[in-house]
């Protein structure tokens, strides 16, 4: 799905930015993730900048990829080096079976209709003992923010108790769930 005008701006500004490199990132890093010679992919990868502080860590290879057109190009504008691609998380077919050692997602999954779906394709890109990390609001937080902002999230039955209930049914393992007044973060082991 794509952004709202409202939410698009929100993510492409500085508090967006310093949130991921100075909140985010040193949980997911504290969580274990680390990407040297891993081959990554982020799902959702917007503007780019993900795609920036992950690359720091030294993947072997990185593909970021997001369903709206405008979030590539700026990504591929501001960061040439890396490789960005239009594309639904709910069909990953480009991606060979246990293709990739690490997936991301910095809280887009709730924005995807089918998000079940892409749960399943992840499970089918990524290798043996490969691992998922990803962070999201709750179903209440989400609600409560379109309430205000009026970014408008899609009207799904998305939330924590039935992400991990979807977890579980696909025998993924959630090493580490750390709640944050704003996300709840996972590490997750396939």
């Amino acid at each position: 799905m794509k952004l709202s005008t409202p939410e698009f701006r929100a993510m492409q500004s500085l508090p967006r930015k310093l949130g991921q490199r100075y909140f985010e990132m040193p949980i997911f890093r504290y969580m274990g993730l680390g990407l040297q010679n891993k081959d990554v992919l982020e799902i959702g990868c917007g503007s780019g900048y993900g795609a920036f502080l992950l690359n720091q860590l030294q993947p072997k290879s990185y593909v970021g990829f997001d369903v709206m057109a405008e979030q590539v190009e700026l990504a591929k504008k501001k960061y040439p080096q890396f490789q960005f691609l239009i594309q639904d998380a709910e069909d990953l077919s480009q991606f060979a079976n246990e293709s990739k050692d690490v997936v991301i997602i910095f809280g887009v999954l709730h924005h995807i209709p089918n998000w079940r779906k892409a749960i399943d394709e992840i499970v089918r890109v990524l290798k043996p003992g490969g691992s998922l990390f990803l962070e999201e609001p709750r179903g209440v937080d989400i609600k409560f923010f379109d309430s205000i902002f009026r970014w408008g999230h899609p009207d799904t039955d998305f939330g924590l108790n039935a992400l991990d209930a979807h977890l579980s049914k696909r025998e993924l393992k959630i090493v580490n769930k750390r709640w944050t007044p704003l996300l709840t973060m996972y590490h997750i082991w396939k």
